[in-house]
């Protein structure tokens, strides 16, 4: 009986427990724990899965000594099945981290692996870069043209307002994927090859009708984003080469624009992000050195605003200019850690007030009201050699915005035709090829090269990536037990509930008065006119005349 009880004791050692438990969790649960890191995993093969081995060896001894007893091998069965599962689920994890933290990985073995330093990116810095350099591409050329619709005070005003707001909006929509995902990993979804995309998570939060309003808002606003960098780039060649009118030019970059197809995600956009901030640093620096050098014209005025209708389509462009947050949810899921995505997008917007507010109130200050006919302000800049590379390296940066922006177009159309799980790059690309198409078309038929901004930004942008996430975020937290088991508490800067609901209401409404209402009203109107004045198709928009063609009346084109 001694010797029975001893045994019994020896094999309640074997038997499951809360700790030998843990290894299991932490592969299957959160984001951004530490088993993410290369050091975890060493540590989990080394100790962990050794001794699931010993313990199976263990297993077979025990069950053979002591064949009595049938509750107990149940129960042994159990614990061996379990520790199967450990190892198994050890290995399918470890490949689906390797497959999606390749980068990493291959970081750790070789330091100067180039292949990893152009193309593998996920850390906080790389989404940096991308939240960064997708924020400002084709609009810092169009902010001047803002400023003389609002006046110089409420044009930094607005854009500092505009810009916080856009932040707070974007640390919602990062809430919400980890609120999502975490609930989908207690649930042992698996995420291997597939991008987890912003209507996905409002339909795994709130229900398919959020799913389909998010997915049309979302898929709206990033098909007229790149058409608009289409637009710009046909826009500012023509200030190089006006041989050929802007309409050619826009057949043509639309062909180049179409090797996006070939980039398979966020992921593998570490060194465009990098050189794509360059260039817009250095092109807003340009606009403000070149305007302060150049000095006031001749007879300069600054009369804004002097109408409603150009007030607010200015405000509604900036709204667009700190809008740029449709891709959030994509970048984070790029990461190797998303939960520190969190600042990010803030930390990025004061960056981006570095190159907006300088460029466009230089700008403003040196021309004036002259910018109310000239949405694009290299059209007033001398032709100098230094603004030649600011617009060859803008040209290159919207080439870079236009994947941003289709990327997560292109993961939509992939999951509806069944294409998403491919692996093959060429496959995938082929089967994208579809979705450039009416982009191409689209910016063939509306090149209003700085109105088209204002448009988007307060009939799509407005609830894409303001009033939508703000509802989203009140409904997913309104009952008393969600609050308790978020995922993501509120912020040190707002440590209440209460009051992230107050501020979530006042954004709904404020964007949804003054950024829908009277946003959409006023660019509608200036919008409506453009084509009144050109017409849709137009050859060459707001193009220098030539001797036999009369130009438009001024009024007719902003006024």
């Amino acid at each position: 009986m001694r010797r029975t009880s001893k045994s019994v004791r020896s094999l309640n050692s074997l038997l499951p427990t809360k700790a030998a438990e843990e290894p299991k969790n932490r592969i299957t649960s959160g984001i951004g724990t530490e088993f993410w890191s290369g050091s975890a995993k060493r540590v989990f093969s080394s100790t962990t899965v050794e001794s699931v081995r010993q313990r199976q060896r263990q297993t077979k001894l025990v069950t053979v000594c002591i064949p009595d007893l049938p509750e107990f091998r149940r129960q042994m069965l159990g614990q061996k099945q379990a520790e199967e599962a450990i190892v198994s689920n050890f290995s399918e994890t470890q490949q689906h981290v390797q497959t999606r933290d390749e980068g990493k990985g291959e970081e750790e073995e070789s330091l100067f692996n180039v292949k990893n330093f152009l193309w593998h990116g996920g850390s906080a810095w790389d989404a940096w870069f991308s939240c960064a350099s997708n924020q400002v591409a084709q609009v810092l050329l169009t902010l001047p043209y803002s400023f003389s619709q609002l006046g110089m005070l409420s044009g930094i005003l607005l854009q500092v307002f505009y810009g916080l707001m856009g932040s707070w909006t974007a640390y919602l929509i990062s809430v919400l994927y980890v609120e999502y995902r975490s609930r989908k990993e207690k649930e042992n979804v698996s995420f291997k090859n597939h991008v987890i995309q912003w209507f996905e998570v409002l339909d795994g939060l709130l229900g398919p009708y959020w799913k389909a309003i998010g997915l049309a808002f979302n898929c709206t606003f990033l098909l007229f984003g790149s058409v608009i960098q289409l637009i710009a780039c046909a826009s500012n060649i023509y200030y190089i080469n006006d041989k050929l009118d802007k309409r050619t030019w826009t057949y043509i970059f639309g062909a180049c624009c179409a090797t996006t197809v070939f980039i398979p995600s966020f992921h593998n956009y570490r060194i465009w992000s990098f050189l794509g901030l360059g260039m817009t640093t250095y092109t807003a620096w340009y606009l403000a050195v070149a305007a302060l050098i150049h000095g006031q014209a001749e007879g300069v005025t600054h009369s804004g605003p002097t109408k409603l209708v150009l007030y607010f389509t200015g405000a509604t462009n900036i709204l667009y200019t700190f809008g740029g947050h449709a891709v959030t949810v994509e970048i984070m899921h790029a990461m190797w850690k998303p939960q520190k995505f969190k600042y990010i997008y803030l930390l990025a917007t004061l960056y981006v007030f570095t190159l907006t507010l300088p460029s466009a109130a230089a700008v403003y200050w040196a021309f004036g009201d002259e910018l109310l006919n000239h949405s694009n302000a290299f059209s007033l800049l001398p032709k100098t050699g230094f603004r030649d590379a600011a617009v060859i390296l803008m040209l290159i940066h919207q080439f870079i915005t236009f994947g941003f922006a289709c990327t997560p177009l292109y993961f939509v159309w992939e999951k509806v035709i069944g294409m998403h799980d491919t692996k093959s790059i060429c496959l995938r690309a082929l089967a994208r090829l579809p979705v450039v198409i009416p982009i191409w078309f689209l910016a063939i038929i509306f090149p209003f090269f700085g109105p088209i901004n204002s448009a988007v930004g307060a009939l799509l942008v407005s609830f894409t990536v303001y009033i939508i996430p703000a509802l989203a975020h009140m409904l997913t937290y309104r009952k008393a037990s969600a609050r308790q088991n978020a995922a993501e508490k509120p912020p040190f800067l707002m440590p209440s509930w209460t009051a992230m609901y107050a501020f979530n209401a006042f954004v709904v409404v404020w964007v949804l008065v003054v950024g829908f209402g009277f946003g959409g009203w006023a660019s509608m109107t200036n919008f409506i006119r453009q084509i009144d004045t050109f017409g849709l198709f137009a050859k060459c928009y707001q193009c220098k005349p030539s001797a036999t063609t009369s130009p438009p009346a001024p009024a007719a084109m902003h006024h």
